[in-house]
Order: C-alpha cells, then structure tokens, then sequence
C-alpha cells in the first residue's frame, strides 16, 4: 500500500510516541503487568489505522476535460445553488463531499487547465458535514480556468478534527486532470462551485471517488 507523502512526518511522530509510551511497563510494579499486554495492542492498532488513513492508491486518470470529475472520496453531501462571493460573485451550482476519517484525503483536479487564483483562509471548526463549514470553516480556494474559459473553483475545507490543509496549488501554472492538488489532515470537505444549471451525474448522499466518479460533462461549446 502506498504511503501519502503528508504521512511520513505524522507515522514516524506516531512510532516514537508510541515506543516511549510501550516503556511504561518497564517503570511500573509487578502488580500492573497488564500494561504489557494492553500497550502493544492499542499501539499497534492506533499505528495502523494512522497508515491507512495517509494511503494514497493510485488513481489512473485518461484525459477528458470536458468531464468534471469529483475531486475527492467521501459522500455528497450538498448539491444546490448558492450565491459564490469570494470570486465569482454570482450563482453557483455548489456540489460537496464530506470525507470521514475512513476516505482517502487526497484531493484531486476535476479536469485540466489554469490555476487562476489560490487563497487560504483562516476560520472555525465547525464538523466538516454541516452546512455552516463551507462559509465559517478553514478553506482554501483554488479556481481553475478551462483552456475555452470555463472556470470552477474547488474549496478545500477543514473540519473539527482536520488542523492542516494542505494545497500544492500555485497561480498561473498549467494543470492535468487528476493531479493531485492537495491534502487535508482527518475529517474534512471539499466543495466545487460549477456554472448555474450545470446538470450532475451524482446524487445526494452517493459515495464517491476522486478520478473515478464524474460530477458533470460541459462541452467545450457550453459558452457558444
């Protein structure tokens, strides 16, 4: 299984901690010889459960650009027009995956373009699944601009658990179609904003796939 590279830093911390932790026994009387036997086994399964949260399964992608693909794993939990005033200032189809601690967290471009605008923003904590997370959150935008003009912008959002978006998105640079553009640390959401009217191939609470699952398809004559 393939270890996400945002993982390294966090196992190895893990591994230290839990072998000072293993040493407790070594300290404690006789009568507490049950540390031994209850340590490694919550150890163990805490380390386990930290790796597979970092994996990063591959994720083969043939380039279509008129397809939008969903940008990360977990459930659609939101799917509605809302009014988008960090850049576009207009309406919006608001399309959201809320990622449990159980989905890979790798975050992925819907297709292939431009970087056109990047920005981080410091907020609350609310659960990622709830309503408020996408305006009050933690986020960093980053909209993306089709080479005929088409632009959609992906709001990475942290959660109560996630303390760390990472996006290695820069402006101006050239993008392909499930690259990987960033990584939030556990429990978190990712929203795309897609033109008024776009019509979706998922559904509400569908679980889905980043590069695998399709959001929408808009044709390259979509502003003809």
């Amino acid at each position: 299984m393939k270890i996400h590279r945002e993982g390294y830093r966090v196992i190895i911390a893990v591994v230290i901690i839990m072998a000072v932790v293993n040493l407790i026994p070594f300290l404690l009387p006789s009568r507490y010889s049950s540390y031994w036997f209850i340590l490694p086994a919550v150890s163990a399964i805490l380390l386990v459960f930290i790796i597979y949260f970092f994996r990063s399964p591959d994720r083969p992608v043939k380039e279509n650009s008129e397809l939008i693909l969903t940008p990360a794993d977990g459930r659609i939990v939101a799917m509605e027009e809302t009014y988008e005033d960090e850049y576009f200032h207009d309406k919006r189809l608001q399309v959201s995956v809320f990622m449990s601690v159980y989905d890979v967290h790798c975050n992925r471009y819907p297709f292939s373009g431009k970087v056109k605008y990047v920005k981080h923003h410091p907020g609350k904590y609310f659960i990622a699944s709830h309503p408020k997370s996408s305006v009050y959150n933690e986020s960093t935008s980053v909209v993306i601009e089709r080479a005929d003009g088409l632009c959609v912008m992906v709001k990475q959002i942290a959660g109560a658990v996630a303390r760390r978006i990472v996006t290695y998105s820069e402006e101006g640079e050239e993008i392909t179609q499930g690259r990987e553009l960033g990584f939030i640390k556990f429990g978190s959401r990712v929203d795309i904003f897609l033109p008024a009217g776009t019509v979706c191939r998922v559904k509400m609470n569908q679980q889905v796939y980043a590069n695998k699952n399709i959001v929408a398809k808009i044709k390259y004559d979509h502003l003809a």
